[in-house]
């Protein structure tokens, strides 16, 4: 540091090679789509004025919101469960839920698609037991549908909700819910008047995490949904590889950053996130 308490040139030398880094390998590329978004086909702000006139662009952006939001609910409770269990559960068995959780993301996306397709499809275990078991007639529609897609992204997403969560779970004192029984809360009363609020930036915090991952959501949502209800990402994808339609393309690439970022600095004024990710002091 310099007399003065400022960083040294030393010091931004040695940052000097991260920061050119970052530079040309993502605000280059960042600043480049938003150049072709506003010059493809014609000069101005046309492809953004399709976002409030083109029914077809609205359809996807209100699609992809509402399995985002939905997944992200499902997520919350189911990861909300596990991270609960591992919380109480003895330190042997904390490495096995841990275990449990962790290995689904070793398994590669794809994998795990189409091991869904092959539950759900028509012909599928699910279905075929069910109708062998005579509670249905016919095949349910499972997959290549808005309920395939939602059942494949919250099985991706629940990993990235457990841990969060169960960081914050961990820095709440056990004796607070011991002195909350102490002066005769019920096991309801002390989970839901002391644990829960004290959970809840952790709660925050994984939703936060699990709604912007599912935003740029495109191999489950491409093959469960089977082409038929289309994503921001897997709309990007058409509009840019299949119909050549690069300004439209990079538009919905724009604001798909813009909302990610809108949604981090909306949420990091409610709770701090770098705390409950495990990089703050």
């Amino acid at each position: 540091m310099s007399d003065s308490g400022r960083p040294g040139l030393g010091w931004w030398l040695l940052i000097l090679p991260a920061l050119l880094l970052l530079l040309a390998f993502y605000v280059a590329p960042i600043v480049q789509v938003l150049a072709v978004s506003v010059t493809e086909p014609e000069m101005g702000l046309g492809n953004y004025e399709r976002i409030f006139t083109s029914g077809s662009v609205q359809r996807v952006i209100l699609t992809t919101l509402r399995i985002c939001l939905i997944t992200t609910v499902f997520a919350l409770l189911l990861g909300y469960g596990i991270a609960y269990a591992i919380t109480l559960a003895s330190p042997r068995m904390k490495g096995w839920w841990i275990l449990a959780v962790l290995v689904p993301l070793w398994i590669s996306v794809l994998v795990r698609a189409f091991a869904w397709v092959t539950l759900l499809r028509r012909q599928g275990l699910i279905n075929n037991t069910l109708m062998e078991s005579g509670l249905i007639s016919e095949p349910l529609p499972l997959v290549w549908n808005e309920f395939g897609i939602i059942v494949g992204m919250v099985h991706y997403m629940v990993p990235f909700a457990v841990l969060p969560m169960l960081s914050s779970m961990r820095e709440i004192d056990p004796r607070l819910l011991a002195a909350a029984r102490g002066l005769g809360a019920s096991r309801g009363d002390t989970f839901r008047r002391v644990f829960l609020p004290l959970s809840m930036p952790g709660v925050i915090a994984a939703g936060v995490l699990v709604f912007i991952f599912s935003l740029g959501f495109y191999i489950t949502p491409a093959i469960l949904g089977g082409g038929k209800t289309l994503m921001v990402a897997e709309w990007i994808s058409l509009q840019i590889l299949d119909l050549i339609r690069w300004g439209l393309g990079t538009m919905m690439a724009t604001m798909l950053v813009l909302a990610i970022l809108v949604t981090l600095a909306v949420f990091s004024r409610i709770v701090d996130l770098r705390r409950i990710f495990g990089s703050g002091a």
